[in-house]
């Protein structure tokens, strides 16, 4: 028995489809009915009669952080993919980012030593990947600063990794995907989706930093791959393409039939807004959409190098152009 959790994320709804497309025995986790909604959506995109497909799944309702329920989830289970995380980039989420992401690993962690788990999976994120020096390729062995000016988010993925290496100290075999920013369909309120929908809206300006993309679809077969592979206890950057931020939101634009952005946000616009960002949290509660560590991402330009990945498993990407396409048509029928 297969167990995934966060399968009513992007990455953890398109693995499902993947998994019981293959007649796998599967078992994933929600934590509320309606985020079960989600899943359909993606369902919907690959295959109109998708019914059976989705009954196939075992749903266990329980949370990473319930330790009675989530043991009780591993029952009879072989092998897991967690896909579980909270995503969020608000200094003022720390605390509940830690919670989920570093305490709900390692509550994943504890369950797959204790009931001797064959093989772990965990989505991590280029997040917790070192920055190169003179703009080398960023590779899986680019030294992380635990110093540096690093993002909540990144911090707290980092934490969950380390969480996950401690369950090869204890005879559970693991691999580890770092992710860049994930194309998908299906779940267009927040992630990758939402961006479908604000191109859709229309944007005015992109940025003059450079982004690392990969399609879903890729990310879940290159994670099923690596789970029967004989690879164990490594990491792996699975970046498709690196773009500007004007080739990504101009063709995500052109994609939704929208009106491309064309003006520039330069830094010192960028170091303006995220600061009176700041301001208007402090002083109305709402909620952070621009940190300081948000505005240096968009103006860095870094190149991920995917060439481990592609020689362990000589996977090809699919084009990034491709699958924006792809994307955009499916959002124009479904919202």
């Amino acid at each position: 028995m297969i167990l995934v959790t966060g399968g009513t994320g992007l990455v953890g709804a398109h693995l499902l489809y993947n998994l019981v497309s293959n007649n796998e025995p599967v078992r994933a986790i929600y934590r509320t009915e309606r985020k079960l909604d989600n899943v359909k959506q993606v369902f919907s995109g690959y295959n109109e009669a998708y019914e059976s497909l989705f009954n196939s799944i075992e749903w266990v309702e329980a949370d990473i952080l319930d330790i009675p329920l989530l043991s009780d989830a591993f029952v009879d289970v072989t092998h897991v993919y967690h896909c579980a995380a909270f995503v969020s980039f608000e200094p003022n989420k720390y605390h509940e980012l830690r919670r989920t992401n570093i305490e709900g690993t390692a509550n994943i962690v504890n369950l797959c030593i204790s009931n001797n788990i064959e093989k772990l999976c965990y989505v991590s994120s280029i997040a917790t990947i070192g920055k190169a020096l003179n703009n080398e390729p960023i590779t899986e062995e680019t030294h992380w600063n635990p110093e540096g000016d690093n993002s909540v988010y990144a911090i707290t993925k980092y934490g969950a990794e380390m969480e996950v290496w401690r369950a090869t100290q204890e005879g559970v075999k693991v691999v580890i995907v770092n992710p860049g920013v994930i194309l998908g369909a299906g779940i267009w309120r927040y992630g990758s989706g939402s961006l479908f929908k604000k191109a859709h809206k229309g944007l005015k300006y992109y940025t003059a930093g450079t982004i690392g993309l990969v399609d879903v679809k890729d990310v879940v077969s290159i994670m099923v791959a690596l789970l029967k592979s004989d690879f164990n206890n490594e990491r792996f950057i699975l970046v498709a393409e690196n773009w500007t931020y004007k080739q990504f939101l101009q063709s995500m634009a052109k994609a939704v039939k929208a009106k491309p952005p064309k003006k520039v946000a330069k830094l010192w616009l960028l170091q303006i807004a995220w600061r009176m960002d700041w301001l208007t949290h402090k002083l109305t509660g709402k909620r952070r959409q621009l940190t300081k560590q948000i505005v240096t991402s968009l103006d860095s330009e870094t190149h991920y190098s995917n060439a481990k990945i592609k020689k362990a498993i000589g996977v090809e990407f699919t084009p990034i152009d491709k699958s924006i396409t792809a994307i955009g048509n499916l959002y124009l029928k479904q919202v």
